[in-house]
């Protein structure tokens, strides 16, 4: 049995990542314009707003482009994936507030790990569960 994956997980992987950093950069574009534009003054409050579009532009992504084989109900799927992210989206402002709001460390830095657990989280989930 060999560890390396089938051409079509590899190309969905791809393709996962590929999704992974636009939903990012929008959820990062997004966390900055509240922090530096609007002045919000919690980085975990600002996170959380931002992890709304992050999230929608994932769902769109991971729907029509990366599991885009996948077979089930635009409205199952959805609820499917905001519990998963609407969790995932809770752990990630929580390590950003325990990051910059109590440990008063940069909140760039502090975005990355937590985008780090996202990932780790997010691929299986969705593969397994949401676009199975």
């Amino acid at each position: 049995m060999s560890a390396t994956p089938s051409p079509g997980l590899r190309s969905q992987i791809v393709r996962y990542l590929i999704n992974g950093l636009v939903a990012t950069a929008v959820h990062y574009g997004v966390l900055r314009f509240n922090m530096e534009v609007l002045g919000m003054q919690s980085a975990g409050a600002a996170n959380g707003v931002a992890a709304i579009f992050g999230i929608a532009v994932s769902f769109l992504g991971s729907r029509y482009f990366v599991f885009r084989a996948a077979r089930g109900g635009f409205a199952r799927q959805g609820m499917l994936f905001v519990a998963t992210y609407g969790f995932i989206a809770l752990l990630h402002a929580g390590i950003l507030h325990l990051w910059t709001d109590i440990y008063a460390l940069d909140y760039s830095a502090g975005f990355l790990v937590a985008t780090c657990m996202q990932v780790a989280f997010s691929f299986v989930a969705n593969k397994f569960m949401v676009f199975k």
